[in-house]
Parts: C-alpha cells; sequence; structure tokens
C-alpha cells in the first residue's frame, strides 16, 4: 500500500500540534488540511488549507471527505470530543485516525493511576479498536516527555534560565524521552507505512537518561554548577493531586513527570528496555542526552 498523502491536522496550533505540523511540511508529498475551531486566531504557513469549523456532523465530514487519514493534536479539554471526530472519519471514509497520544503510555495501569484524566485517551483507544471493522485504522504513538521542547519551557523541572534543577528521588531512575523533531518524523514514517503500523500502540523514544544524565550534560553545556532542589515522588504526587483538586491544573504537570521520574512500582519509563521501542519501524535512532543538550541550552 502506498502511502497517506491527504492529511487533516486538528490541533495544529497547539505545542504538539506544531511539532506534527513541522514534520509533515518538512517531507514533501502531503497535501495538508489544518482543521481549527472558527474563534481560533492561529496563523498557518502559506500553502496549507486551512478550514475555521463549527465542529458539527456536517462540518466534519464536509472536511473529511476524500481524506486520507487525520491526525488530532487536541489539549485535553478535548480529548472526549475525538469520538465524535472518529464517527465523522468513518462515515466520510477516511482511512486511518492518529489520536493525541504524544505523551505517556497510557497502556499501563500505575501511569492512568497517577493521571486518571488519560482514561479519555485510553477509552478512545479501545473505541478505535471496536470500530476497526467499519474500515478506519488507527496508529497511536506515546512519546513519553519530551526532552528539547521542556528545555525550553521548564516542564520537566529542569530551569535553562535560571541554571536551577528538581531532581526526584536521588535522580538515578532511568526513563526515555523524545525530542521534537523525532516526534515529527514519527508521524510522518506512519503515514508513509500504513500497513506496517496499521492499527498498533506505538512507542518512540529519542534518548535513554536519568535526571542526573541530563543535569550534567546541562552543567557540562552551561559551564555552571546548578543549585538542586531535592524532591521525592511522594512529595510530588501529593502536590499534584491536592492542586488538581482545588481547580488548578498545573498539578497536571507533577502528574505527568511522575510518570517519568518517579519511583511508582510497574510504571515501565524506560521504553527501551521495558517494552518495544518502533523506533527500527519508524526510522527513528537513539540520540546522546549530551547532543540534545548541547543543541538547546544556552552557553
Amino acid at each position: 500500500m502506498t502511502g497517506y498523502k491527504n492529511i487533516v491536522l486538528i490541533g495544529a496550533g497547539g505545542d504538539i500540534g506544531k511539532i506534527v505540523l513541522d514534520g509533515l511540511l518538512a517531507s514533501p508529498g502531503f497535501n495538508i488540511t489544518v482543521l481549527s475551531r472558527k474563534e481560533s486566531k492561529a496563523s498557518f504557513p502559506v500553502g496549507i488549507t486551512v478550514h475555521k469549523s463549527d465542529f458539527s456532523d456536517a462540518d466534519l465530514e464536509a472536511v473529511f471527505n476524500g481524506q486520507d487519514a487525520i491526525i488530532s493534536a487536541v489539549g485535553a479539554t478535548a480529548f472526549g470530543e475525538q469520538k465524535k471526530i472518529v464517527d465523522a472519519a468513518i462515515r466520510s471514509g477516511v482511512q486511518r485516525f492518529i489520536p493525541s497520544e504524544f505523551s505517556s503510555n497510557i497502556q499501563n495501569e500505575a501511569v492512568l493511576k497517577l493521571n486518571p484524566f488519560f482514561s479519555q485517551k485510553k477509552e478512545l483507544i479501545e473505541y478505535l479498536k471496536a470500530k476497526q471493522s467499519a474500515g478506519l485504522s488507527w496508529t497511536a504513538i506515546a512519546t513519553s516527555g519530551l526532552l528539547d521542547w521542556s528545555l525550553g519551557n521548564g516542564v520537566l523541572g529542569f530551569d535553562v534560565a535560571n541554571r536551577t534543577a528538581t531532581i526526584w528521588d536521588g535522580g538515578n531512575q532511568s526513563f526515555t524521552l523524545t525530542n521534537e523533531k523525532q516526534l515529527g518524523q514519527a508521524v510522518v514514517s506512519v503515514l508513509q507505512h500504513p500497513q506496517e503500523t496499521s492499527n498498533k500502540y506505538l512507542y518512540i523514544a529519542s534518548v535513554e537518561a536519568t535526571q542526573n544524565e541530563i543535569l550534567a550534560a546541562l552543567e557540562e553545556a552551561t559551564g555552571t554548577k546548578w543549585p538542586v532542589k531535592a524532591t521525592t515522588t511522594e512529595e510530588q504526587v501529593d502536590e499534584g493531586f491536592k492542586k488538581l483538586g482545588a481547580g488548578d491544573f498545573s498539578g497536571a504537570l507533577h502528574l505527568v513527570r511522575a510518570t517519568c521520574f518517579g519511583n511508582t512500582p510497574g510504571l515501565q519509563a524506560n521504553y527501551a528496555k521495558e517494552l518495544v521501542l518502533a523506533n527500527d519501524l519508524l526510522g527513528l535512532k537513539l540520540e546522546s542526552v549530551r547532543d540534545t543538550v548541547k543543541r538547546v541550552a544556552p552557553q
């Protein structure tokens, strides 16, 4: 089977959506349609078809007609809306749906206990499995955290601007992370290899590391010793749930970090050692932490 050419990207204005869009634009041969809400103020490069939608069934079907694949990069508040998109895709004859995964492994029960808001993601995978007989295939991509992206915004607890770090449980727990470019390349490869990636939940990684290895690379790149705040899984998880209970969604970041750094049994945070990576299938290679840090950290 030849690869998919006509692609709809939903959520292209978000952090993950921008990464996916960059990956699509870097690979020639795709006809890209960005689907965004009517009220969205996001702008996109020249040459991309942009459709402002009210996300009604009729409008979704009109956009999806003649499309080969749909990529969803919607944020957490729209996870539940993806079933509606899947149904419209089936009615329109779309062949492949890539859901908004691009994060922690929601096939893992320990991850779901830490992040109950990810339950909608798991429900969607089960929904997609149930709809396979209707002609719509799917591919999900689990990346764990994003290393280079997070070094720019401190999401993983490494504050490059102020050169400080928060280290969990001594910092020697190993895990895998993915870099932005490889996330985009993974999506492109799925679209280019539809048969090999059909109805699969894929794990990818760019680096295998510990917090201490990332910190050492950052200190080497910046030529300074970074102050460290020591913390524990228990402290971070408790704070995360307390914030969420008070309506502060920033608590979710503590719980997402816990799926990488935490000492919770059964997390399988190191995809390279504890799961089966799809890197070879998708043409991706593991990189070094040092090379990633050198590329993104200011000297």
